[in-house]
């Protein structure tokens, strides 16, 4: 039996344990930055295979398994991080037992591939060429936490990173690993606006926020449908509005808080200036005041071309050339782009399918409802431990 075969029949003889951690992990959801529990949980999984790691700051872990050949290393990494949502799926057998949070984005299913990839990986690891770096990381959702861990050295020494996400809007069996751009950048926006509070019975003797916050929220998208190049993909969204406190007030302060997605450095410092003249335009015009403010959360990410194909090869092996997609890019974000921005490591990022007929799989990412297909779950698995293999034997 080739190491191939090898590695799949103990993904497949792992499957049961890899979909009940999965559901441990989704019952005892942590926040950014706090995955304490998590951790120690994933921790006590590698103890039983024999796998050394070292916990990093404030949480997350980094571990190797050196292969029988000393060569070149490549680095896996799952998030294991959830969201701050209430889970509506109450009679779930496997719902949150921490009210108000959730894994809505699968990062409970990441960590539960990668340990079974790993687990694979470890039996045969006198076969393999090099070393296996692995990191589950802390924090994906807020775009800090793959920065933390690069700033603790787990990319030091790394060749080449690959992860995975899995996604409720591609069908199972389906692998999404284009060449280049996949992945825009996040940027969050915040816009302060300043007027005068009073009376609703005397609009003369004030300065509406509530008006200049919604004609900004309605002028805003004027920047990507008329100063931006229609062949340039941006996403100028404001998802959070605060303003005033009591109906017949007219209000004095608005706060904003919204996302800028773009692929494109150049269109990205673009949209930035031009936001923040809009907001003191729209300031001005009403004569109040605005503070504007703009962070770049995460980088695009962009596959090295090589590593892409690699990617797409062994999922055209396995699942069939017509279930791999080679092009197309979606503009949400991830901090998975710090590990080859920011750590200089060329690599490649893949959407692993986890929809199926099953109506509970067809919530969008970040949905109070969200689930999978946990039959996705070996392909993640498998393209975990395949690309390491490949990656290190070529």
């Amino acid at each position: 039996m080739n190491l191939t075969n090898k590695l799949y029949e103990t993904i497949l003889q792992e499957e049961a344990n890899m979909i009940a951690f999965r559901r441990e992990l989704h019952q005892y959801p942590e926040l950014s930055m706090e995955e304490y529990e998590t951790t120690k949980r994933i921790a006590r999984e590698l103890d039983k295979v024999g796998l050394s790691y070292k916990f990093m700051e404030p949480t997350g872990l980094v571990g190797e398994i050196v292969g029988g050949k000393p060569d070149r290393t490549v680095l896996l990494r799952a998030d294991i991080d959830a969201l701050p949502i209430y889970e509506v799926t109450r009679d779930l057998e496997y719902c949150s037992k921490n009210d108000g949070v959730m894994h809505a984005c699968g990062h409970d299913t990441h960590a539960s591939m990668l340990l079974t990839a790993l687990k694979a990986l470890n039996k045969e690891k006198a076969d393999l060429q090099g070393t296996v770096r692995f990191v589950f990381q802390p924090s994906e959702e807020n775009g800090q936490g793959a920065l933390k861990m690069i700033e603790q050295g787990v990319t030091e020494g790394a060749d080449n990173v690959f992860g995975i996400h899995i996604q409720s809007g591609v069908r199972t069996g389906v692998v999404m690993c284009p060449e280049g751009e996949m992945m825009a950048s996040h940027d969050l926006l915040t816009v302060n606006f300043t007027g005068k509070g009073g009376h609703a019975a005397r609009p003369e003797k004030c300065v509406d926020a509530a008006v200049m916050a919604s004609s900004f929220v309605m002028n805003a998208q004027a920047v990507v449908a008329r100063e931006m190049s229609p062949i340039e993909s941006v996403v100028v969204t404001i998802g959070k509005m605060e303003v005033g406190d009591r109906f017949n007030v007219i209000a004095e302060r608005a706060h904003l808080e919204g996302t800028v997605r773009t692929f494109n450095p150049v269109t990205r410092e673009k949209a930035e200036t031009a936001l923040k003249r809009y907001a003191q335009a729209v300031a001005s015009m009403y004569g109040g005041t605005v503070e504007f403010g703009y962070q770049h959360v995460t980088q695009p990410v962009s596959n090295d071309v090589a590593s892409a194909q690699r990617v797409q090869g062994l999922a055209s092996e396995f699942f069939g050339e017509e279930n791999v997609v080679k092009q197309g890019k979606t503009t949400g974000g991830e901090d998975f782009s710090f590990y080859m921005v920011n750590g200089g490591l060329p690599g490649a990022f893949a959407v692993v399918g986890a929809q199926s007929d099953d109506e509970a799989t067809h919530y969008e990412h970040h949905h109070n409802k969200f689930n999978v297909d946990e039959a996705a779950l070996k392909n993640g698995a498998r393209v975990m431990a395949e690309y390491a293999y490949r990656y290190l034997n070529n």
